[in-house]
């Protein structure tokens, strides 16, 4: 692998994104066969998200891909404050064990993982290697491939309609984070919220906002219009407030 990283940095990221995307489609098809929720995908997504830190320690490539703390000052925490809105919005509603207590493990895990790995995927190694050459369009790039890397929940059984605005939605808070570690440097951050955006999912009341919208319809489309708007928001504001003071908060890159 190292040899096609040294080569091309963005064939390298479309081989970690395929290896990634067709081994969680797998996984998925064989926890249902097994009937248990998400403990083949933890195992791949822990190993992979295991090799990954190792292949980017082993190369010192921490910085280069974000893993390192913001250098934000401490009155840019309220930048966050927009992650933390999107972050915990599965679970506004209520908490609710809808698994067994180690398939609900299983899950959480599962999904930290994955926040690990398209961030570092996506935001790090594909955004990344496209820069070099063109900044817009690496931005474009990721975000779009982000979002429509979500079709695969069709494979995996899920709804039509709620993919398409799960795609949507990818693609917008993909556009925001992308702007977060171009702008701060740090990926630490978009992987934390990734994380527990994900995470939530395993224990959010679906029910209960069910009976606050009346329809599985409306909480998507009131979800994906808070989110746009809280996106489209936050990714100006950050464009514009961490560029006004380049030298002092902002990147190496």
């Amino acid at each position: 692998m190292n040899n096609i990283y040294r080569k091309n940095e963005v064939t390298f990221a479309i081989i970690c994104i395929v290896i990634y995307v067709v081994g969680t489609s797998l996984c998925e098809a064989l926890a249902q066969s097994m009937g248990i929720i998400k403990l083949p995908s933890m195992i791949f997504h822990l190993a992979l998200t295991v090799l990954i830190l190792f292949w980017i320690g082993k190369n010192g490539l921490y910085e280069k891909y974000g893993l390192i703390k913001p250098s934000y000052r401490i009155y840019r925490v309220w930048f966050y404050i927009p992650l933390i809105l999107i972050g915990f919005s599965g679970i506004f509603f209520g908490v609710t064990l809808k698994y067994s207590a180690a398939e609900t493990a299983f899950y959480i895990i599962s999904m930290l993982c994955v926040g690990f790995l398209e961030e570092v995927i996506f935001r790090g190694f594909l955004f990344v290697g496209m820069a070099k050459r063109n900044v817009k369009s690496a931005v474009i790039v990721s975000s779009l491939t982000f979002g429509i890397g979500h079709i695969v929940n069709l494979l995996n059984g899920q709804d039509l309609a709620e993919t398409a605005l799960q795609i949507v939605f990818a693609t917008a808070v993909g556009f925001m984070l992308v702007t977060l570690f171009y702008k701060g440097k740090s990926l630490m951050p978009c992987i934390i919220f990734h994380g527990i955006n994900n995470a939530c999912s395993a224990v959010s009341d679906e029910e209960a906002s069910l009976g606050l919208f009346g329809s599985a319809e409306r909480e998507m489309l009131f979800s994906l219009v808070f989110s746009l708007v809280i996106c489209v928001i936050y990714s100006l504001a950050m464009w514009k407030s961490l560029n006004a003071e380049k030298g002092t908060d902002t990147a190496r890159l």
